[in-house]
């Protein structure tokens, strides 16, 4: 008799055993495909795990599957191929770790921290510092930011000078990967202007004047990054932009990104000016610490979020939402992604041939920058703290053969003495009304376009296509009247993630709630975000890093640290390996159970993040 029962389940009708596997779990599922060929052929169907994968992950059942890929293999990237496995950890700083940035052929990456190193490390498990450098031997008080050139020879590394308690002072080096050298020095004020590569040779870095009160201008000097002078102290520049600030504000966190050939801006300049703040109404009495959400009706973003969706019925309290995305970026991604699918291609065979061919070549070919590029950075018009994007297409130019190395001391005391004289022989010229913006418009350069996000800016990324720019915010409340710039709104404690089209230069995805912040306006730090192919990740001030999946907007996993996470990074040729760093002065690196078992590490050895979704926790066995 128990041999005929258990032929007889072998030789259930498809839609019976399909009904039977729909109340299965994903591991008894996998299990039962494990019985007969038969089984295994119902265990894989799509609507199976297309029905998993929703209730799992909670992900909106309106969202396609993406281009070329099934249901069960989606399920299976996002649970067995997402990084979440703490592999190793570096303690080598000895302060907060304040960046981490990796090199585009995924090979090294390097950490800033308040200690005043920059350690560069090799990606390669197990993961090995390979160079170490103190910065406070050139006065720095600690190191900020990094970034490597699109050949992966040089490293930008940008710090903060010692100085005052108010001193916005910081400088730029650069050093090669060859004997990490030192190659160059410029100034950067003020310092979270940070810095950024223009080509492989070049970068930008900033200045800031003082016109009048709470009037400045910041000028973007392009810096050569191999120096001709005979010292490294004297930097060879070229004043690439002078733009006006108001109300305190200044230039700052400045990226670059390639115009894409669609682009709906190339000729044209937005002319809207943004509008005033309302003059005499009463500031707020709101005081002490930033408001939550809970307290805020007004949601950033033209899209309004169904916060009672039955999908998110039974979500704990602090499970983040998921990244929205419209229409208009549905449709966008649909047209592309099999475009973009022959692009990579195309990418992976010049990396291939890059790799087998000689990287030198002669010294003025990144001279000619032959494609229209942006120049995005924050500011400010209401208030000193950033709470616009600002945009400035730059055309193709040649650089300067020789660029400008100024005025020698000796000249500038010449220049000095000829001016004493004028005032003495007659009267002075008399200063512009630098705070009559219409009288001295022209001598500034015009920002192409501006979107205010009305919240502080705590942080950007830009996607691997420089299509989507992911910024994280922190809102302020509705019809809030800003009546001193310098007592900026309260800020809420939670961070959102607004997603950017720089092709039509419209918001197209907002994610409400992503992770949280507890620092006041006037103390509000960078948390930095990274942005892959496949997943967005991003820092708190919870003490966790954040993983979410680009397509379907999922939160996928938190990453524990003991303080703040200021910085996450992927390695752009491993969306499996993820780097986290935090003020509890360590760096850990996280790579996918895939990885783990390739690399033949025992799980069960090493720490895990927390992965975010609903029933089970996945055991380490591997699908199969």
């Amino acid at each position: 008799m128990n041999e005929f029962a258990e032929s007889y389940w072998c030789f259930l009708p498809y839609p019976v055993l399909y009904k039977i596997f729909q109340h299965l779990t994903y591991q008894e599922l996998n299990s039962a495909g494990q019985v007969c060929k038969f089984w295994y052929e119902v265990s894989l169907d799509e609507l199976l795990w297309k029905e998993l994968f929703f209730k799992h992950f909670l992900v909106d059942p309106t969202i396609p599957v993406l281009s070329g890929r099934t249901w069960y293999n989606e399920f299976k990237r996002l649970c067995y191929h997402i990084p979440v496995v703490q592999t190793e950890t570096i303690v080598d700083h000895d302060d907060q770790v304040l960046h981490v940035s990796f090199s585009h052929n995924g090979k090294y990456f390097a950490t800033c921290s308040k200690d005043g190193y920059v350690l560069l490390c090799t990606s390669k498990y197990p993961v090995n510092v390979k160079y170490v450098r103190n910065m406070k031997s050139f006065k720095w008080k600690y190191t900020q930011y990094s970034q490597f050139n699109e050949s992966d020879t040089l490293l930008l590394v940008s710090g903060v000078h010692f100085g005052t308690t108010h001193s916005t002072s910081g400088e730029i080096a650069v050093f090669n990967l060859d004997g990490f050298e030192l190659q160059c020095r410029v100034v950067n004020k003020p310092y979270d202007i940070f810095g950024t590569w223009y080509s492989d040779q070049y970068l930008l870095s900033g200045d800031i004047h003082w016109l009048a009160h709470l009037v400045s201008s910041s000028y973007l000097w392009l810096n050569k990054a191999s120096q001709e002078a005979e010292s490294e102290l004297v930097p060879i520049t070229h004043c690439l932009y002078r733009f006006y600030n108001r109300h305190a504000s200044s230039i700052r966190a400045i990226m670059i990104a390639n115009c894409l050939p669609n682009s709906e801006n190339v000729n044209r300049v937005v002319e809207r000016e943004v509008g005033e703040p309302s003059q005499g109404q009463g500031s707020s009495s709101q005081h002490g610490n930033p408001v939550s959400h809970n307290d805020l009706r007004w949601l950033p973003c033209d899209m309004r979020v169904d916060l009672c969706n039955e999908m998110f019925e039974t979500m704990e309290i602090d499970f983040p939402y998921p990244i929205w995305y419209n229409a208009q970026y549905r449709k966008v991604e649909f047209e592309t992604n099999s475009a973009n699918e022959r692009i990579e291609e195309m990418h992976m065979l010049e990396d291939s041939e890059d790799n087998n061919s000689e990287t030198s070549c002669e010294a003025d070919s990144d001279r000619y920058v032959t494609t229209d590029k942006y120049l995005i950075f924050t500011t400010g018009f209401k208030t000193y703290t950033p709470h616009q994007i600002g945009f400035k297409r730059i055309k193709p130019f040649v650089f300067p053969k020789t660029m400008d190395l100024g005025p020698s001391l000796k000249e500038r005391l010449i220049l000095f003495e000829q001016r004493k004289e004028q005032m003495k022989s007659g009267s002075p010229p008399p200063d512009p009304d630098w705070l009559d913006f219409d009288q001295v418009s022209e001598k500034f350069d015009k920002i192409d376009h501006l979107i205010d996000l009305h919240g502080h800016i705590v942080g950007m990324g830009l996607s691997p296509d420089h299509r989507y720019l992911y910024v994280n915010s922190r809102s302020w409340p509705e019809n809030y009247v800003i009546s001193n710039p310098l007592d900026p709104p309260p800020i809420a404690q939670e961070i959102d993630i607004h997603v950017i089209d720089l092709v039509t230069m419209e918001q197209v995805g907002t994610m409400l709630k992503s992770h949280k912040a507890f620092s006041p306006n006037n103390e509000c730090f960078f948390i930095f975000l990274d942005v892959g192919n496949e997943y967005v990740a991003s820092g708190a001030e919870d003490k966790h890093g954040y993983l979410w999946d680009r397509h379907y907007g999922a939160c996928l996993a938190k990453y524990p640290h003991t303080d703040v996470v200021n910085s996450v990074a992927f390695n752009p040729k491993d969306p499996e390996m993820l780097v986290t760093t935090s003020d509890d002065c360590t760096i850990k690196i996280w790579r996918s159970r895939a990885k783990a078992n390739e690399l033949g590490l025992d799980q069960s050895a090493f720490q895990k993040g927390i992965e975010l979704r609903k029933g089970k926790s996945l055991p380490n066995k591997r699908f199969r």
